[in-house]
């Protein structure tokens, strides 16, 4: 999605200071229902049900890989891991608001644990371009782990420690996920309307996958 705004080439990230100034509430109004799963997007949602934030580059196709996971309650688009409260799509583009186009994943730890979660947000992009994932360009399409239990931030590093050797092993570099408490992340500010479950409400819209092709392992 890159090329829409030309502003979005931006590999360096933003200042607070220069970071855009936002707004004090949401510019839309973000959808009830997930149009796949038939669950709330924002709450309230079953006793026990866990939140991860995953970004993994284009949020579009990321969600739809993360909604047809056994145990996964909900799945919804959204802003997080920088600077401008309530961020526009525009906005986001420009590189100037510092977030990462990030997927909220709610599930069901009984049914989907956390390693699995995430050796599947690592095997589904490639976490070592930094700044970028293939064609898309810009701060906002990095890679980041928002953990908000401290079972996700230890699961989230200790898959980084297994998988990371053996990207090396294939002649991929460092691995550049950034992984933070949501705490320290800051608010997930949901997406318009029209980005969330994109891709169930248009099947051939464009957003690759761009998966290294290396199985994560369990840790040890």
């Amino acid at each position: 999605m890159s090329w829409l705004f030309g502003s979005a080439l931006k590999t360096t990230m933003v200042s607070p200071a220069d970071a855009l100034p936002g707004r004090s509430s949401s510019p839309f109004t973000v959808p009830g229902t997930h149009t796949v799963l038939g669950t709330p997007l924002a709450g309230p949602w079953p006793a026990g049900t866990r939140v991860l934030y995953l970004a993994s580059g284009c949020f579009w196709g990321a969600e739809k890989a993360a909604w047809q996971l056994p145990g996964v309650v909900t799945t919804a688009v959204g802003y997080m891991g920088g600077y401008t409260p309530f961020p526009t799509y525009e906005e986001a583009c420009t590189g100037r608001t510092g977030h990462a186009e990030t997927v909220l994943v709610a599930y069901d730890p009984a049914v989907l644990s956390d390693v699995d979660l995430l050796r599947h947000f690592w095997e589904e992009h490639d976490p070592t371009q930094g700044f970028r994932q293939g064609n898309d360009v810009g701060t906002q399409y990095r890679s980041a782990v928002y953990a908000t239990t401290d079972e996700q931030l230890s699961a989230a590093r200790d898959t980084r420690a297994s998988y990371a050797p053996l990207l090396a092993a294939r002649g991929y570099g460092d691995v550049t996920t950034e992984i933070r408490s949501s705490s320290e992340a800051g608010p997930f500010y949901y997406a318009e309307g029209y980005h969330q479950q994109y891709l169930d409400k248009n099947p051939n819209g464009y957003c690759p996958i761009n998966s290294t092709g290396v199985a994560c392992p369990v840790p040890a």
